[in-house]
């Protein structure tokens, strides 16, 4: 476990919170932001491609438009966040132009990473921006994100973003130190967890809650690690009050917390299918199809599906699930819910005469399924 990614990585994505560019909420800090641009592009200079996900439009429109806090309602939310971009661009743009570099505006929605023609559309992009030199600035599209459809905090969208681009190493910066074993605002002995697995499940218990200027916590963090190490990137969790602490995780300096992958990248296709948030529905399999899946590495045929949930169609992502509920994997359906519900428990010799022409021998090939655990 060593900061190897960090110091050799030649592609970060960077996670600026809330708290980090907003003035304790009443609008941008416009210094805060010169100066993460200041380190962005030095960092760029000594050959690191960069994304920057950063949070702010939300706070930035609340301030805006005189709102005494953040709103709960979801209309209230998209106009504040409309408002407020702006703002976040604008300061970006100003600042990363002092030093000569483009900056560009990346929104993206959970439809933009769901849909497989948008998902490599928004990966291309993305990819020839960082070989013209630009460095990209991603936020939610809060504007048309909805309570069932939105990443929930940008710590996800980060992990996304890595995902997307294949990047070494992730740095979620945020106004605590790091991950401690017990709140260290409640709990005087707590200590600073230096590294760990991003797929260690006892983290969890350590996790506090999050400020009231953004949507992510410390659990949060965690749980966008781990979704980067699917793609092989290590996260490290710092405190964005540190001084030239991005040159400093570069570097070596064991600051913060280093959360590993302890794993290699997966193709381009298995990461798109691990990052999907909104199955379209599920399948629930019997307990020889849940081995085959797990164990034996093969593909989900009719005659380990139990029951259909929910209405999709064919190419869809669907969860397929234990008699228990319990998620074991997901991955892109051959035959819409109609056909797979006269499917289930049958053979595959028996498709044609089921549904009336000869189909795929398996419902998810193995080449479109990814674990969820």
């Amino acid at each position: 476990m060593s900061r190897d990614k960090f110091i050799e990585g030649r592609r970060w994505v960077v996670k600026v919170g809330s708290s980090l560019v907003t003035n304790n909420g009443l609008g941008l800090d416009r210094q805060a932001i010169a100066n993460w641009a200041r380190q962005l592009v030095a960092l760029q200079g000594a050959g690191i491609k960069l994304v920057l996900v950063s949070s702010g439009a939300v706070a930035e429109g609340v301030s805006r438009l005189s709102l005494k806090s953040r709103p709960r309602e979801i209309h209230m939310q998209q106009a504040a966040a409309a408002v407020g971009q702006m703002g976040v661009i604008q300061a970006y743009e100003s600042c990363f132009m002092e030093h000569g570099v483009h900056a560009a505006q990346i929104l993206l929605s959970h439809e933009d990473l769901s849909d497989r023609t948008r998902y490599l559309n928004a990966r291309s992009t993305l990819t020839t921006l960082l070989e013209l030199g630009t460095l990209p600035v991603v936020n939610e599209n809060d504007t048309v994100a909805t309570a069932e459809l939105c990443f929930g905090d940008n710590d996800t969208l980060a992990a996304l973003v890595a995902n997307l681009t294949n990047a070494d190493a992730m740095v979620i910066l945020t106004d605590q130190d790091g991950l401690f074993t017990a709140d260290p605002r409640g709990h005087e002995d707590a200590e600073l967890v230096s590294v760990a697995s991003a797929h260690d499940e006892s983290l969890a218990a350590m996790a506090g809650a999050g400020s009231s200027l953004g949507r992510g916590g410390m659990q949060s963090k965690l749980s966008a690690a781990k979704l980067a190490a699917r793609s092989g990137t290590d996260t490290i969790i710092a405190n964005g009050r540190f001084e030239d602490i991005l040159a400093r995780i570069a570097s070596g300096e064991e600051l913060g917390t280093l959360l590993t992958a302890d794993s290699e990248p997966m193709t381009a296709r298995k990461q798109w299918l691990a990052g999907q948030l909104t199955a379209a529905g599920t399948l629930q399999l019997d307990a020889g199809a849940v081995n085959v899946l797990c164990n034996s590495g093969k593909s989900l045929l009719a005659v380990g599906v139990q029951r259909v949930t929910g209405k999709f169609r064919r190419g869809d992502v669907v969860a397929c699930v234990t008699t228990e509920g319990v998620e074991v994997a997901r991955g892109l359906v051959n035959y819409d819910a109609a056909e797979i519900a006269k499917l289930c428990g049958k053979s595959s010799d028996q498709i044609e005469a089921l549904l009336g022409y000869g189909g795929e021998e398996e419902v998810i090939h193995r080449d479109n399924l990814i674990l969820s655990r």
